[in-house]
């Protein structure tokens, strides 16, 4: 009787062995689910910022546009926060351009605990990327993936730094994809964000958004005040782009098509007649260009990129700066009542061809007089005219960034070009003015 009751009893502790209670014990793998794999093979990688800046008093004219640099008064230490990825064992750092930006020390901490000064290589404000470097050695990389080929849906990973709690870990899944997300100012920068519902908080931006293959398929940037469960990154593919110019040449250089474009929405394709509801409509295309040579004339309809629909003027600049110069994309377009297939690459800017289209579609011309961008000529009857511009006016900023010679005015016009308009600080005696133009 005793050693069938015995028996028994080894038999439910065996039984007992499989209860989910005591798993883990003895399948300690279930645990290491797709997930985990993918935070210890990246979080070494991700770092926190802490970027030290002075604030000023802002200037009424020059700090909206310039971050307060100009202004003056009683001056304070501020210090923001944010994440990083190192993407090269050297010591290369990708995070935001917001996370540095006015920065006068940049400090990372890694994840085993180790405190680095940083120097910034190259920033992009419209962008919002920026590259570090930092002195160390052995440090763990992760380098950027691609972005061309996610799956609505799939499970993605946000690692980073919010609130300054390092290394937190929230997972969502990819929510959407080619969300149009307003930059500076209320601008709309680039049409082709990633959305996820993993939690993204203040003091993620800089961090990666990761794939369960490990792949970093974005840098988180930007969350959406008062929503939850909303979040966007940049796509790996164009952050890649941004970051070989900023390796480079220490900024994003303008590509160059050779046409502008106007977006075309319901209403102006009901007043106008057109035969599609979105899309760009080329207004103009330059001789030589490589619109021009690809047989793209004006009054074509532009309604896909690469398979991927137009519904905007912008639809087309992002996609050009997803990729290398002188990459093929293939539009398609509506000509009459015929539909086209052409294939074209935009290719980096003739010298000169900023300034060029200055003075062709605004109708100025500067030079350099003692230290200083001043306006030498305005054309009789040009925008500039109109809007009241003399020669010895002086430039001093465009798109909101400081210029202070003519190559740095000629690609801020470039980069307007890309948007449509261009945006002057024009100063005259004592006061500054803003004004802007259309390209």
């Amino acid at each position: 009787m005793r050693k069938g009751r015995t028996a028994s009893l080894v038999s439910l502790v065996l039984v007992g062995a499989g209860l989910p209670g005591l798993a883990g014990a003895q399948t300690p793998s279930a645990r290491r689910t797709p997930v985990v794999a993918v935070v210890e093979r990246v979080a070494p990688s991700v770092v926190n910022i802490s970027a030290e800046s002075i604030v000023r008093e802002v200037d009424p004219f020059f700090g909206s546009f310039f971050g307060g640099g100009a202004g003056s008064g009683r001056a304070r230490k501020s210090q923001s926060l944010g994440s990083g990825l190192i993407i090269d064992p050297t010591g290369l750092v990708v995070t935001n351009d917001h996370v540095i930006e006015g920065a006068s020390r940049i400090l990372i901490t890694t994840l085993d605990g180790r405190e680095l000064e940083a120097t910034v290589l190259g920033s992009d404000r419209d962008a919002d990327l920026a590259v570090l470097k930092v002195a160390g050695k052995g440090l763990p990389a992760t380098p950027l993936g691609k972005s061309a080929n996610l799956l609505m849906g799939e499970t993605v990973v946000a690692i980073g730094n919010p609130f300054g709690l390092s290394n937190t870990v929230t997972t969502g899944v990819l929510s959407a994809r080619g969300r149009a997300v307003g930059g500076n100012e209320g601008r709309v920068v680039f049409t082709d964000f990633l959305q996820t519902d993993a939690s993204i908080n203040p003091g993620n931006s800089g961090g990666p958004l990761v794939n369960l293959d490990g792949q970093v398929i974005g840098i988180n940037t930007a969350i959406i005040q008062g929503a939850s469960g909303i979040g966007f990154a940049i796509p790996a593919d164009r952050a890649q782009r941004v970051v070989d110019d900023l390796l480079r040449f220490g900024e994003l250089q303008p590509v160059w098509l050779g046409m502008r474009l106007m977006t075309i929405d319901p209403d102006l394709a009901a007043r106008e007649g057109y035969p599609v509801a979105h899309g760009a409509l080329v207004d103009r295309v330059d001789d030589g260009s490589p619109a021009s040579r690809a047989g793209i004339v004006a009054g074509d309809l532009l309604t896909a990129v690469d398979g991927r629909p137009i519904a905007s003027r912008e639809d087309l600049s992002t996609a050009y700066y997803s990729v290398p110069p002188g990459t093929p994309l293939l539009l398609e377009l509506r000509r009459g009542k015929g539909a086209l297939k052409l294939a074209v690459a935009a290719i980096r800017p003739p010298q000169g061809m900023g300034l060029r289209l200055l003075a062709s579609s605004v109708g100025l011309t500067v030079e350099v007089q003692r230290g200083r961008l001043v306006v030498a000529g305005v054309a009789r009857g040009s925008a500039a005219g109109e809007r009241g511009l003399q020669a010895g006016d002086v430039v001093l900023g465009a798109n909101g960034n400081e210029v202070a010679d003519p190559e740095a005015l000629g690609r801020e016009v470039l980069r307007g070009f890309d948007r449509g308009g261009l945006l002057l600080v024009v100063q005259r005696g004592r006061f500054a003015y803003n004004l802007s133009f259309p390209l």
